[in-house]
């Protein structure tokens, strides 16, 4: 009969932002576990609080099922003599097998020794999975405790491991596993015996822990939006906070603190952030938006004593404030103007000057991209002004002291310095998007610094060397040529990357051939993985993607809209039959190297390649000049129209004849045509 299994792994505790990749990693090794050594269940779950990793999995089958196994041996040839007897070689290989040589089977030419394995008891195996599975997960950083070898997220201090009712013996360090758990920390003492995974849960519910971390995430957020709204306000639930505070507490109680109004004279941003980032607190607003002085936080336990937990919490809030008034009010008495100079104090990079050289670089960058994008002068002058304020406010106290803020401050500060609100809105959005899912520069000006910004980044970054690897990125420079990629789509920007690379190349003064052909090689190809990324995500498949990349990615907004036409129609029967014609020209001709085939009409002596060339005509007027005005779906919908006549081409044409001009002007024609079909994409990656 199927059992339910059930594995708390205690620990000390588990930071925060661990927990969801954790929780991730153990349902999916688990599962991947039980199908390897053919376990039946019906479900997989992981649960985690800040002490506990949680597994359960429930009607765990008995038994193993049966395998069947086939191996593949020598051929019938080498195995079996003349008169049919088995050689040494199909001997040996039975031997080797465990089975005995007239069981051998053949198959296709070959002997096969089929081995039928019967399931074992899960019960025998159960043990050495679940270490093995614990042993499996991978972490962002362990530790080592006592004199154990072992590392782990956290030192292990106990384990529960049960399979039905009955305990599963298991040794990690000095831990033996039992059939008993430990409540909350403070509101339970002593040990908790178990007898089931049901009554794990409901005895730990009875000493202040709730496991599942669903049911405290609904919990939180129910108590959140209950007390912002007896509080006259709405609770600004950001999910990220929420995701992080679940695993911060076993049992949560919201509780609600105030702070001084004087504070708000604050901007926002400077009272949010120490609330959201350092204190984890909920910030309440009112109907129209504003902040009420009002936070709400969760503790970890029940509702005794709450008053003097709130009075501790608004303590600390106070003191975080008062230090950002403090700052608020110093930053002002210097203009972000004259805090560039002060840049100069301030590395970059090693070996690529300070941040008041990058910010003479981005400034130039950043003036050479309005050009190519042909802004009017007003737009060139608040590219060129944000570009230098950009940064100043990385030299302020407030954005010192909360690192979070910049960009943010920059903005504020412009405003209050008297610069253009242009200006101070493209300082802000030239740190835009700061993560993945994040809002985009929607001023041409915040765009295009941005691009510089990050463009500056990237090939520097390169220029050492430093190139990002498996889950190694500390440079976020994923992160950021993504959003360079997201930006020039939604700006709808064409520009060629490669001209970006070089303007950037020689604003970082490297002058080396050999060293900017690599830099620019490298950089391309990390784009290119950037572009394949943007373009899955926006559900296009895989081999449309590789069809028109191979085109060419140099104008990345130019390939979104390839990608996107070809996208359009892969639905379409056209599409399906111009992959197929436009295919076989290019398997045709693949070899052919001569780059100076020409097509002469004259030496045409069938009326099939007539038709083609006549139509190739005027196909190719059509596709050149939906391709100039970037009109692709246009484009595609006149290549459509060569399918006909080439099917009729191959039906009636032999292309590879004796007579060499013949041939060649075959060639140049088929050569022509796939030329053409390339202004869109390579058909040939299409899956047919």
């Amino acid at each position: 009969m199927p059992k339910d299994l059930l594995l708390e792994i205690g620990t000390e505790e588990i930071p925060a932002r661990f927990m969801p990749d954790i929780l991730a990693q153990f349902a999916k090794i688990t599962k991947d576990r039980l199908e390897k050594l053919r376990i039946g269940y019906s479900e997989v779950r992981t649960f985690g609080t800040p002490r506990r990793i949680v597994l359960v999995i429930r009607e765990l089958a008995e038994q193993q099922k049966d395998w069947q196994t086939e191996n593949k041996g020598p051929s019938l040839k080498i195995a079996f003599d003349a008169e049919g007897a088995p050689t040494k070689a199909a001997q040996g290989f039975a031997r080797g097998q465990g089975v005995d040589v007239n069981s051998l089977v053949t198959k296709e030419g070959y002997v096969y020794a089929v081995i039928n394995e019967k399931g074992r008891p899960v019960a025998e195996l159960i043990p050495e999975m679940l270490l093995s599975l614990i042993q499996s997960l991978n972490f962002p950083k362990t530790m080592r405790w006592g004199d154990h070898d072992i590392r782990f997220v956290r030192p292990i201090r106990w384990l529960l491991a049960l399979c039905g009712t009955e305990c599963i013996p298991l040794t990690i360090t000095d831990v033996v596993s039992s059939n008993y758990t430990f409540g909350h920390r403070f509101l339970s003492s002593g040990a908790i015996t178990v007898d089931s995974v049901d009554d794990y849960f409901k005895k730990l519910a009875d000493h202040f822990v709730m496991v599942d971390q669903e049911e405290r995430r609904k919990v939180i957020r129910e108590q959140v939006e209950k007390l912002a709204v007896s509080h006259g306000g709405t609770a600004e639930i950001d999910e990220e906070l929420l995701e992080e505070v679940v695993f911060l507490v076993e049992y949560p109680t919201a509780l609600c603190g105030t702070f001084d109004e004087a504070y708000l004279t604050l901007p926002a941003e400077a009272i949010v952030t120490p609330m959201r980032e350092h204190q984890r607190y909920f910030p309440v607003r009112a109907e129209d938006k504003s902040l009420l002085p009002v936070f709400i936080t969760i503790r970890n336990g029940n509702a005794d004593h709450l008053e003097i937990v709130q009075h501790g919490n608004e303590r600390v809030l106070r003191a975080r404030l008062d230090d950002a008034k403090f700052f608020f009010e110093e930053d002002q008495k210097v203009t972000l103007a004259n805090r560039v100079d002060r840049l100069k104090t301030i590395v970059f990079q090693d070996g690529l000057g300070t941040l008041y050289d990058k910010t003479l670089r981005v400034q130039r960058l950043a003036g050479q991209i309005a050009g190519k994008l042909a802004q009017d002068s007003d737009t060139c002058a608040i590219v060129e002004r944000s570009a230098l304020l950009a940064k100043a406010d990385l030299v302020t106290g407030m954005v010192y002291e909360f690192t979070e803020l910049q960009g943010i401050m920059g903005r504020q500060y412009a405003l209050l310095n008297g610069e253009k609100p242009p200006v101070a809105q493209a300082i802000y959005e030239h740190y835009l998007p700061r993560f993945s899912g994040d809002e985009l520069p929607q001023s041409d000006a915040g765009r295009i610094v941005s691009i510089a910004d990050k463009l500056d980044n990237i090939v520097a970054t390169f220029s050492r060397g430093l190139i990002p690897t498996g889950s190694q990125d500390p440079y976020a420079l994923r992160r950021q040529s993504l959003g360079i990629v997201h930006i020039l789509i939604d700006g709808t920007y064409h520009l060629s990357l490669q001209e970006l690379l070089e303007d950037t190349l020689n604003l970082l003064q490297i002058t080396d051939g050999a060293k900017r052909e690599k830099l620019t090689a490298e950089v391309q190809d990390f784009f290119r993985l950037r572009i394949k990324n943007v373009l899955a995500d926006a559900g296009i498949r895989y081999d449309l993607i590789d069809s028109v990349l191979t085109s060419g990615t140099d104008d990345i907004y130019n390939t979104w809209l390839k990608a996107n036409a070809v996208a359009a129609n892969a639905g379409a029967g056209e599409l399906q039959l111009a992959a197929q014609a436009f295919t076989r020209i290019a398997n045709l001709t693949k070899n052919i190297t001569d780059t100076n085939l020409t097509i002469s009409p004259s030496l045409f002596a069938n009326q099939a390649e007539q038709a083609l060339y006549q139509t190739y005509g005027a196909v190719r007027e059509k596709v050149l000049a939906a391709a100039g005005t970037k009109r692709y779906d246009e484009a595609l919908t006149s290549l459509f129209n060569l399918i006909a006549p080439i099917d009729a081409f191959f039906s009636e044409v032999m292309v590879m004849v004796d007579d060499l001009p013949v041939r060649n002007n075959r060639l140049a024609l088929l050569k022509a045509v796939l030329e053409l079909t390339h202004t869109v994409a390579d058909f040939s990656k299409i899956t047919l």
